[in-house]
Parts: structure tokens; C-alpha cells; sequence
């Protein structure tokens, strides 16, 4: 998630303004801007949402008596909420307009969200009338008091005055730099042209949608759609390398100096805060409070999925060395297509057998259907405008309890590639809920096959993202139900904790009972019985390099931002990834630019391997209780998604699981590809 993690909504009741004078936060929002006609719509918007942010931040600022929870901070949370709400919806429409015009524009108004941000933080007359809230009683109060102070204090509240303009000359240069960043990687869209030989390997439906052009030429695509099956399918060796080096080199060089602003004005920042550098700085508010403790995790991790990687690695070479005798290693761009051998050859599994199951309305219905039926909820279209033809929009009711027949959630699912598009998957947060007066909203974007059996199949891989990104839908909808705050409101626990609930949810697409009711084939056949089971035994398979390779990202991540941008950033790059990367980066690669969780996450791309421990682990008792028992599933709902931010996460855990977190799990799955 992208967070990571905007789309037409009208909250029912949204949070009352601080000033009978200021109009309400409904007035403000209003629906989600989803058919600007043009750039300068997007801009008026921005004009009105930025005016109606500092005229609540004057407002703050200006409060004389006593400073109260009822009072202050509720008038902070609305700002907060505001530019949440802002950044969502501009993040949005950069992600997902048909025209560069109008992305840019959404592109210039995300920035200026990101600087009201840093206003906010850098007001030293704000974070005076919060220090001076009488310590709440309530725990999930206090509990967001203090955090937020720290925000302040971690923005540069403290500085002298002319340092706190250099921070926020800082922060505005960050978030400008940071989002032309990204830009550019929607941007950077490659393809290849192959002969239609070069196809061979590859399935029907694929074939069916990449016919040859008047110069016989077929055309693929960076797309993920076209990348994947090619690098795992395509038995033209120079294809797969010529698609897997357009791939890694896409958004180079332009990003490079990117990139080198991003980090050198991400260092400045932290040591004009008395930060050692940025990593430290952003990681103080996290589980893992410090880079030494995200290095000792990837130490352990490594020494759990290493001998695992080496299995992995010793079977692929098995396989190639069948074509090539006497090779010590093979390459990068036959990775895919190797592990879909030895599944074959190995464990009897056939990944082009098992996509005829996954076309992907099924899929769409079927993870509905699923959710129903775990967490007692209904959920039916939702009539709304869309920004394309493809988009679906939703909205969810609860079935049970004091909200029973009312409805909790709206989102979208944009699903499907287009060229500019936001070209990985996120979940983006478009509306907060808070209990009693504001309806969560969100949006899935993206980019799985469109069509049906004929064009449009799914890998597995591609329902497991699809499941991913929808639970991280569940986190923000589920833990919009109870919030008093916007800020505590649906995934907003510590960021190294948010990829857990929706790391866990992926173990639902290795389920015979949850695939047998949505897996079919163009007959209407399901998937059959002993076919997952081939799929289940060659699961672990693969998991070992897998690993190896997102802990080699994460250093990469943690690395970048321990100090000033290298001078060479795809050498350096090269050389972090080669510290876990069972199969390091080729030296034409220049991965970094089109690494765009840099931008987002920047030194904590970690998340992802410590959510994976802390998903394991709450799993364990789905797998004790079963994986469709709906008491488990309710507990879960009410005990870690529905709390949102409002306690620690290892708190959260701890409550589900009745113990701490531990790396048993994790340790264990790591053994189980033997």
C-alpha cells in the first residue's frame, strides 16, 4: 500500500467546523472530484480546498482560553482530516487521469497538500495550544495527543524561527521533487516489439490480445499484465531479457536527478533537526524505532530465508543446466520462467492450467464474497460517478450489531491498465471515517487483465495482489466504524505495521473452499480439488529467493537514507541489492528510478518483511480455528482492524493472539518448501 494507501463520495454527517462562522467539512469536501473537465477545474478545487485549510489553521492559531480535547484538538484533527482528504483525492486523479494535463495538475495541488502539511507541523502557535491540553483520560485520546505533538516536534516545531522556514522550504522542495518522482515512473512506460515466433510459450488469452500490427510486428508492453506472463511463459530467451531490461532501466535517466534531490534534501532535513540522517529521523515513530533494529530484523530474517533460497536456487539451476550443461548460474530475466519449470517439472504444477480459473470478474466477485462471509457485511454496487467506464464503485453494510443495515464503507476498484496510469497497485484513502458522522472511502488502483476467459485471465500471483490491496481496503473501512479522531481512523497504526493485515489475508488464495466458489473456467467448471493442491505443495517454492530479494530491497531503502545520495545511484543500488539478492542486479540495471516506494516509503521499505512476520503470526490462529470460521474472523474484525490507530499495534496483536509478537512462524514457513 501506498500508502502507502480518492473517488465520488458525499459523506453522510461529516465532523462539525470549530467556528460557527467556518463552513462545515461536508461543505468543504463535498463529493470527490472524479470528472474535472479540464487542468483548471483541478486547480479551482485546489484553490478552494487549500483556502478552507489555512482559515481552519488561522482559526487554531488564534483560540485564547483554555485549550481542551473537545476544543483544540478537535479543531487540529479537522485540519489534519482536511489535508488527508486532499492529498487522497489529488494523489488520486494524478494516479489515474487519461491526460498529462490534467495529472500534472492534481500532480501541483498533491504538493500543495503536502506543504499545508508541513505549515500545520512547523506552527509553533498550533503546537503551543496542543502542549497545553490537560492530559486526556481517555487512553486512545492521550494515546493521539502525544503522537501528534511528536509530529510537530519531528517536523522542526522546536527550531528557531529561520530554521523553521528552511525546514518548510525543505518539506515543499520534498514533496515537489517527490511527486514528480513518481510522475515520471507512470510516465516511463516502455515496450518492445517481437516477432510473433517470439511468443511461443505463451498462453492463448495473451496471444488473443497481443495480435501482430500492419509491420507484423506484436507490441508488449513494461505493463504488468504484459511483463509477467512474458518473463514467466515466453520460451524466447532474447525476449524475456530484452522486456525484463526495458522494465528495469524504465524512468532513467530522468529520475536520477530526482532521486539524488530526494535523498540530499531528505538528508539536510534530518540534520537540520540534529538527526544523524533521515532513516533515524523516520523511523522514531515506528515499531522498529531505530535503523538498528531494522538491521538486526533483516539480519534474522536472512538467516531464516537463505537456506531456503539456496534450495530454491540449487532447482532452477537444476532445470537450466538441462539446456545449458555445465553452467554455474543463470540470469535475472530467467527467473520466472525457471520457477514455473521446476513447478512443473517438480511439483506437477501448471500455472498456465491454473489461470483458465481466474478471469477476473470472478475473482472480483469471489474476494467480495469472501469478505461477506468472514466479517458479516453486504456489499452491492454503488451508484456514483466514475473517471472511466471501467472503474466499479461499492459500498458496504454491516449485517449485524448497532450498525446493521446501514452502510460503513464505499470504495472503488479501478483495476486496469491505461498508459499514464499509476502502473503498480495501491490503496488510497479518500474520505476518514469517524463513528457517528463520516462514511469511509477509498480506492483500489490497479492493473490486472481486463476481459473475460478470452482475453482477460489472471495469474495467481495477480489474485493474490488483488486480495493484498483489498485488505488493505478492510483496514481503512473496518477501522473507520469506531474512531472518534480522523487521525485514529482506519490504517493509522504505525506504518511498519500496516502491510500485516493484508500479508495475512493473502493466505485466502491458497484456500480449496474459498477458490472452489469463484474459480472457474470458461465452462464454469471449478478449479479442481487436486489442482490446488498441486498449487499448495509448490507454494513454498520459490518463497526462500523471494524473500531474499524484498530483504535486499529494504536495504536499498534503509541505505539510500543514511546519509547524502551516492554519487553513482545505480551502482550503489546494484551493490546493496547484491548484499541478499540471490540473483543481483545486472549491471544495465537502474532499477532506483522506477523504485517508487522511495518516494513513498523512502527508508522504510522494511515494512513489508516485518508485516510479513507479524501476518504470519496472526495467522496461526486462523490456521488453529479455520480459515473460514466466522467467530475467528469477527474477532479479528473487532480487535485489530476496527481499533485503527486508537492503540499500539503490538498492543492489537497481542489482544487477537493473546501473547507477543514472535518470528516462530515466519522461521517455520521458511522450511516448509522441502
Amino acid at each position: 500500500m501506498r500508502t502507502s494507501l480518492r473517488a465520488a463520495l458525499l459523506p453522510t454527517t461529516l465532523l462539525a467546523a470549530p467556528a460557527a462562522a467556518a463552513p462545515t467539512l461536508d461543505a468543504v469536501m463535498g463529493p470527490v472530484l472524479t470528472q474535472p473537465a479540464d487542468a483548471a477545474a483541478i486547480a479551482r478545487r485546489c484553490d478552494s480546498w487549500m483556502a478552507a485549510i489555512a482559515a481552519r489553521q488561522a482559526a487554531l492559531e488564534a483560540e485564547t482560553g483554555p485549550a481542551t480535547t473537545v476544543r483544540t484538538l478537535q479543531a487540529y484533527d479537522d485540519i489534519a482530516n482536511l489535508i488527508a482528504s486532499a492529498a487522497g483525492e489529488f494523489g488520486m486523479l494524478r494516479e489515474v487521469m487519461a491526460d498529462d494535463a490534467r495529472r500534472s495538475a492534481a500532480a501541483a495541488c498533491e504538493v500543495r497538500a503536502a506543504n499545508a502539511q508541513t505549515r500545520l507541523t512547523l506552527s509553533r502557535k498550533a503546537y503551543d495550544r496542543l502542549k497545553a491540553i490537560a492530559p486526556p483520560a481517555d487512553p486512545a485520546t492521550a494515546l493521539y495527543l502525544s503522537r501528534t505533538l511528536g509530529t510537530f516536534e519531528r517536523a522542526g516545531v522546536a527550531l528557531p524561527e529561520a530554521d523553521r522556514a528552511r525546514a518548510q522550504a525543505l518539506q515543499d522542495r520534498i514533496a515537489e521533487v517527490g511527486t514528480a518522482f513518481e510522475k515520471a515512473i507512470a510516465d516511463g512506460r516502455k515496450t518492445v516489439l517481437a516477432d510473433p515466433a517470439e511468443l511461443a510459450g505463451l498462453p492463448a488469452d495473451f496471444l488473443a490480445a497481443h495480435p501482430p500490427g500492419p509491420d507484423g510486428k506484436v507490441v508488449i508492453s513494461t505493463d504488468y499484465p504484459d511483463l509477467f506472463p512474458v518473463l514467466a511463459y515466453a520460451t524466447s530467451e532474447s525476449l524475456r531479457r530484452r522486456l525484463f531490461e526495458a522494465n528495469v532501466t524504465r524512468a532513467w535517466p530522468e529520475n536520477d536527478a530526482r532521486l539524488r534531490d530526494l535523498l540530499n534534501l531528505r538528508d539536510q532535513f534530518a540534520r537540520l533537526l540534529g538527526r544523524k540522517d533521515h532513516a533515524s529521523l523516520t523511523l522514531e515513530d515506528k515499531m522498529l524505532d531505530t535503523p538498528g533494529k531494522v538491521e538486526t530484523l533483516l539480519g534474522q530474517m536472512a538467516e531464516a530465508a537463505r537456506p531456503a533460497s539456496d534450495r530454491d536456487y540449487a532447482r532452477k539451476l537444476a532445470v537450466y543446466q538441462l539446456d545449458h550443461p555445465g553452467a554455474q548460474a543463470f540470469l535475472p530475466w530467467d527467473n520466472a520462467w525457471l520457477t514455473n519449470l521446476v513447478q512443473k517439472r517438480d511439483f506437477a504444477y501448471d500455472r498456465q492450467e491454473a489461470r483458465q480459473y481466474f478471469a477476473y470478474d470472478q475473482v472480483r466477485d469471489g474476494i467480495l464474497a469472501l469478505t461477506a462471509d468472514l466479517f458479516g457485511v453486504t456489499i452491492r454496487p454503488w451508484k456514483t460517478s466514475v473517471w472511466n467506464p471501467q472503474v466499479e464503485a461499492y459500498e458496504m453494510l454491516d449485517r449485524s450489531g448497532p450498525r446493521a443495515g446501514k452502510v460503513i464503507g464505499r470504495f472503488y476498484f479501478d483495476s486496469h491498465p491505461r498508459p499514464g496510469k499509476y502502473n503498480h497497485a495501491n490503496m488510497i484513502n479518500l474520505r476518514q471515517g469517524v463513528a457517528g458522522k463520516a462514511i469511509p472511502v477509498g480506492v483500489l488502483v490497479m492493473n490486472l487483465p481486463a476481459g473475460g476467459h478470452a482475453t482477460g485471465l489472471m495469474e495467481h500471483g495477480d489474485v493474490t495482489t488483488f486480495l493484498h490491496e483489498f485488505g488493505h481496503m478492510l483496514h481503512h473501512l473496518f477501522g473507520g466504524q469506531t474512531a472518534r479522531w480522523a487521525g485514529q481512523s482506519g490504517v493509522a497504526t504505525e506504518w511498519d505495521f500496516v502491510e500485516a493485515p493484508s500479508q495475512m489475508l493473502e493466505e485466502w488464495v491458497y484456500d480449496y473452499d474459498t477458490l472452489a466458489r469463484f474459480a472457474k473456467n470458461a465452462k464454469g467448471e471449478a478449479i479442481p480439488r487436486a489442482l490446488v493442491e498441486k498449487m499448495n505443495r509448490a507454494r513454498y517454492f520459490d518463497q526462500g529467493m523471494a524473500d531474499m530479494r524484498q530483504l535486499a530491497l529494504s536495504n536499498i531503502s534503509l541505505r539510500y537514507h543514511q546519509g547524502p545520495a551516492p554519487a553513482d545511484l545505480g551502482a550503489r543500488m546494484r551493490e546493496l541489492d547484491a548484499q541478499y539478492n540471490p540473483l543481483p542486479a545486472p549491471a544495465f540495471s537502474q532499477f532506483q528510478d522506477s523504485f517508487g516506494h522511495l518516494n513513498g516509503y523512502s527508508a522504510i521499505y522494511y515494512t513489508y518483511r516485518w508485516s510479513k512476520v507479524i501476518a504470519d503470526d496472526l495467522f496461526t490462529r486462523f490456521a488453529k480455528e479455520g480459515l473460514r470460521n466466522p467467530a475467528t474472523a469477527r474477532d479479528y474484525r473487532r480487535k485489530v482492524l476496527e481499533p485503527g490507530g486508537a492503540r499500539p499495534a503490538a498492543a492489537l496483536v497481542a489482544d487477537f493472539l493473546g501473547r507477543p509478537i514472535s518470528l516462530d512462524a515466519y522461521r517455520a514457513e521458511m522450511t516448509k518448501d522441502r
